[in-house]
This record gives C-alpha cells, structure tokens and sequence, in this order.
C-alpha cells in the first residue's frame, strides 16, 4: 500500500500476456494475476473494480496469521488463503502441515461461501486433518487455538454435509 492509502503492483510487475496459456506474467515471467477479483476470489473483468490485493510474498508467521484472520473477518477467506499458501510454501518443511492446513479450511471456507457444499466439507476436513497432525508435533501455533481451529472448520465441514 502507498502511503496515501492507494494501491500499486510489486516494482517491476508489467501485466503482460504471454505463454500458450495466455497467463498474466512479471517482467521475469512469473505468473502473476493482473484482473481484480471479487471477495471470494473470482476473477472479474479487466478493468473492473475489485478487492484490495493481498502480498504475493510471504510474510512472518504472525504476519501472516494477523492478516488472515483479518481477511476471513471481512468475508474474504480465499484472499487469506493466498496469504497461507505464500507463508506454506515459504516456510520450514517441518510447518508444512500448519499452513497448508490452515489454506484448506480458507479454501473450504470460499467453496461454502460459492455454494459448493461437498467442496467446502471436503478441504475444511482435510485441513482441519492437517492441522490436527501438525498439532499432535506440539509445533509453535503464533498466537493461534490449534485445538479451537481443528473443531470449528470440523463444525463447518459438518454443517455442509
């Protein structure tokens, strides 16, 4: 975010169409999303108004778990899925199971929000399975209720079935 409250892409991001694919990609050809999205992660048109991006970087784990919480708070569990995913690919294999945990219920979270019932029981399951594994490693939770997060995305898992 710009210090007057505006926001920019990362220096260096020129949305560029390239590839057989036909993918927004930077200047050094990673993949990066130029449309805006709505609350729930689904692209728009280009142009359109759409949600605050969220950092495609990683952030510390207290960060990181800040953030996505904020982000579920507002009703935006895929932007806080992004934010897990980035911490879950960045961080010590031994946390692994922690964030990609925790991404599989904000994805779970998103399908319920999008209607898809057996999408959102299934990945809050299997998050909340994740969780439950990396729990049992007694790894640090950075401020998080292990426990509290396993039996409520099993409470939603619940209720989508």
């Amino acid at each position: 975010m710009n210090d007057d409250g505006t926001w920019s892409r990362p220096c260096g991001w020129v949305p560029a169409v390239t590839g057989a694919r036909g993918r927004d990609r930077d200047d050094a050809g990673r993949p990066r999303q130029a449309r805006p999205r709505d609350a729930l992660g689904r692209p728009l048109p280009y142009g359109a108004a759409g949600v605050e991006p969220v950092p495609e970087e990683a952030l510390p784990p207290v960060e990181t778990v800040d953030l996505a919480r904020k982000l579920v708070q507002e009703g935006r569990p895929f932007a806080a899925h992004e934010v897990l995913e980035a911490r879950w690919k960045a961080g010590p294999d031994e946390e692994s199971d922690l964030w990609q945990g925790l991404a599989q219920v904000c994805v779970g979270l998103t399908h319920a929000a999008r209607g898809n019932s057996t999408g959102a029981a299934r990945l809050l399951e299997r998050g909340a399975a994740r969780v439950e594994q990396y729990d049992a490693g007694h790894g640090p939770a950075y401020g998080l209720d292990l426990t509290a997060v396993i039996a409520c995305a099993r409470e939603h898992a619940a209720a989508e079935r």
